[in-house]
C-alpha cells in the first residue's frame, strides 16, 4: 500500500509540469539563462585574451595591479558582486539597471578575469626554446608570437575555457536573488503556485531544471575532454 501511495505521489508530483504551460515557462526561463551566459563568455573571451596577454608581458607595478583585480575578483563572491552591481550602483550613481545588465556585468567581469589568467598560464607554460627556435629562423617577435606562441597556447586553452564556461553556467542560478526571470525562479513560482494541491511539485520541477541544467554543460564537457586528451 505504501509502494502504491508512493507512485502515485511521484505521478502526480510530474503532473505539474503538464498543467497549463508550465512546461513552456520553464524552457522560456532556461533561454533566459543560455542568453545571459552566452553574453558573457563572448565578452569575457574577447576582454580575457587581452587581459592575459598584458598580465604575461606586464612588469612591475602594472603587474602588481593586475594580479590585485584577479585575486579580488576571485575572492568576492559572485552573489556579493551582484548585489553591489543590482543594488549598489543603482543607489551610487542613481541610475536604473536591469538585473540582465547587472548579471551579464558581472559574470563578465568574473569570466574575464578568470579567461585572463587561462591565458596567461597557457602563455607562460609555452617552452623558452619556442622563442628561441622562432629567433633563430629570423622570424621577428610579432611573428614568433602570432605563428608559433599563439596556435600552441589556443590548443593548452580550450579545454581549459570551456570548464569555465560550465561554471559560468551554473553560477547562473544566483541571479534569481537580483530579479531576473529565469529557470530557477519560475521554477520556484511554479512550485508556490501549487504548494496546497501538489505539495510534492518540488521533486518534478527541481529534477527538470537539473536535467536541463545537465543537458546543457555535458555537451561542453565532454567536448572538453575529448579535446584535452587529443592535445596530450
Amino acid at each position: 500500500m505504501d509502494t502504491v501511495n508512493f507512485v502515485e505521489a511521484f505521478t502526480s508530483a510530474f503532473s505539474v509540469l503538464a498543467k497549463g504551460k508550465n512546461f513552456i515557462r520553464i524552457l522560456g526561463g532556461l533561454w533566459v539563462t543560455v542568453w545571459i551566459t552566452a553574453v558573457s563568455v563572448l565578452l569575457s573571451i574577447l576582454i580575457g585574451l587581452a587581459f592575459g596577454i598584458v598580465m604575461s608581458r606586464s612588469r612591475g607595478i602594472f603587474k602588481f595591479l593586475c594580479k590585485a583585480w584577479l585575486e579580488f575578483i576571485r575572492i568576492m563572491p559572485q552573489l556579493v558582486l551582484l548585489f553591489v552591481a543590482y543594488y549598489g550602483i543603482t543607489h551610487a550613481f542613481d541610475i536604473s539597471i536591469s538585473g540582465e545588465a547587472a548579471s551579464i556585468l558581472v559574470f563578465t567581469l568574473w569570466g574575464s578575469a578568470e579567461m585572463g589568467d587561462l591565458v596567461r598560464g597557457s602563455l607562460e607554460s609555452i617552452p623558452l626554446h619556442q622563442y628561441e627556435s622562432g629567433r633563430a629562423l629570423g622570424l621577428t617577435e610579432r611573428q614568433i608570437f602570432f605563428y608559433i606562441i599563439i596556435p600552441q597556447t589556443i590548443k593548452r586553452l580550450v579545454p581549459l575555457a570551456m570548464n569555465l564556461i560550465t561554471r559560468m553556467i551554473k553560477t547562473t542560478s544566483l541571479v534569481v536573488f537580483v530579479g531576473v526571470i529565469e529557470v530557477v525562479k519560475i521554477g520556484q513560482q511554479i512550485i508556490e503556485a501549487n504548494r496546497l494541491t501538489l505539495p510534492s511539485a518540488s521533486i518534478a520541477v527541481y529534477g527538470l531544471i537539473f536535467f536541463l541544467y545537465f543537458i546543457v554543460c555535458w555537451p561542453i564537457s565532454l567536448a572538453a575532454d575529448r579535446i584535452e586528451k587529443r592535445a596530450k
